[in-house]
């Protein structure tokens, strides 16, 4: 029996165990964005390090300080830093995640509630985490364990570097790394692997007096196509290559696909190429929401003081974050100009940060393309499509290194959304697949 047939063994016959730890975690409301949750995303980095202990690794905890948060000021949560081997001969891997999450309320829409991971008749696990980014954290200690339990060598020395503040923008994290790039834990990691996905955004407030100017406003945003409107915004737009634009045809995806992850038969575009380049390749704007007006059920008749409005805007390669800024503030105060009124208007750039693209053709990359083929038996698609995750580029630009994104779950697992799942095969598969990528690195990495 081979490595990894060993490897797969063990895994299968420990689903019950990972389905049990994962629920464990996602018991814990580890809100990074809200006051009154920050003492769980504590309890939540110290259960990582209870755990990374257990395993006879060695553990460092750096505190990046403090923020003021809904008036109160509040310890960041700690970067919990882990490493699993030592061997100069070995390649040493970093591996990194998160343990926040985004809020969840059961009257949001949610089937069940969401802090209580729940297997479904499809065996999908539904929690709020499951797949963003719980799953894909502990699953790296699962495969310390495995190959603990199994009496393996671990084939490369693994670094962690797991956070609390990704989905609240990664607050002291960036500094801490450029600042120990060349250190004792950074400084001699050979790449680097996120299991998760990742596309730049831009979070935008416009706060004006009036609702109706504010719908105004926001309505000049984007058109019913999805073209962003801001003039400028698609100047520095990377151009398409022959070769790339070949790349989309031969893609495995259908428009169900997406369709059956926002649970509607509706999209912008008629055809998979057009849906994926405006998905991944072209910068996009999506409204999300409006802060200050009345939203509760009944007819009544509110008039608040003052009202926000909160939209994003994806960008990708080589679009500038403060050309961005620039652009849309420019832009929302001249049509604000357009309608004459007395009422102000004040526009915000919450969070920005650049693009990220890497090689694949790197060894970091065809050791992950080699242990999809094991574990699933296809040859994978390589995306360009995301979240958040500003850590990226700064591992890159920092590090030096070659970034991998080496996501567990699927594109329909709904990750900031209502329902938040991962399907236990991806789970499980994950774990093998996760084993698997760091015997491969140790193989064309050599």
């Amino acid at each position: 029996m081979t490595t990894f047939e060993k490897l797969s063994k063990y895994v299968d016959e420990n689903q019950k165990f990972y389905i049990e730890r994962l629920a464990e975690v996602v018991a814990i409301p580890s809100v990074s964005g809200e006051a009154a949750r920050r003492p769980e995303v504590h309890r939540m980095g110290q259960w990582l390090v209870s755990e990374l202990k257990r395993l006879g690794a060695s553990v460092n905890i750096h505190n990046p300080g403090k923020q003021t948060l809904e008036g109160k000021e509040l310890e960041l949560p700690p970067i919990v830093l882990g490493q699993y081997g030592s061997d100069p001969n070995k390649k040493t891997v970093l591996v990194y995640g998160h343990y926040d999450v985004q809020p969840a309320f059961k009257e949001d829409g949610w089937a069940t509630d969401p802090w209580t991971l729940v297997e479904d008749e499809k065996g999908r696990l539904i929690g709020r985490g499951s797949t963003d980014d719980k799953a894909p954290v502990i699953s790296w200690l699962w495969v310390i364990e495995a190959h603990q339990k199994l009496g393996l060598e671990m084939p490369v020395n693994l670094k962690m570097c797991f956070e609390g503040m990704e989905e609240s923008g990664s607050e002291g994290l960036d500094e801490f790394i450029y600042k120990e790039a060349k250190g004792e834990f950074f400084g001699d990691v050979d790449c680097v692997c996120i299991s998760d996905n990742c596309k730049e955004f831009h979070l935008v407030q416009v706060t004006v007096i009036r609702v109706k100017y504010l719908f105004h406003v926001m309505s000049k945003l984007v058109s019913p196509n999805g073209k962003i409107l801001v003039p400028g915004i698609y100047d520095d737009v990377a151009p398409v290559t022959e070769a790339e634009d070949k790349l989309y045809d031969s893609l495995d995806f259908n428009l169900s696909d997406i369709q059956n992850a926002m649970d509607s038969k509706v999209t912008i575009f008629n055809t998979e190429k057009e849906t994926l380049m405006a998905r991944w390749r072209f910068p996009s704007l999506s409204l999300h929401g409006i802060e200050g007006a009345f939203y509760s059920p009944g007819a009544k008749t509110v008039i608040p003081a003052k009202v926000i409005g909160k939209f994003s805007i994806r960008s990708v390669p080589n679009m500038d974050p403060a050309k961005i800024t620039e652009l849309v503030e420019k832009y929302i105060k001249e049509e604000f100009e357009k309608l004459g009124s007395k009422n102000t208007i004040k526009v915000e750039c919450g969070h920005a940060g650049k693009a990220w693209v890497a090689d694949p053709n790197h060894w970091n990359f065809v050791a992950a393309n080699k242990a999809i083929e094991n574990v699933f038996k296809v040859k994978p698609d390589l995306t360009r499509e995301g979240g958040s995750i500003p850590v990226t580029l700064t591992f890159q630009e920092a590090l030096d290194k070659n970034v991998l994104l080496l996501p567990m779950g699927r594109a329909d697992d709904g990750a900031h959304s209502i329902n938040e799942k991962i399907d236990k095969t991806n789970y499980i598969e994950g774990i093998k697949l996760l084993a698997s990528y760091l015997h491969e690195i140790a193989v064309v990495a050599a």
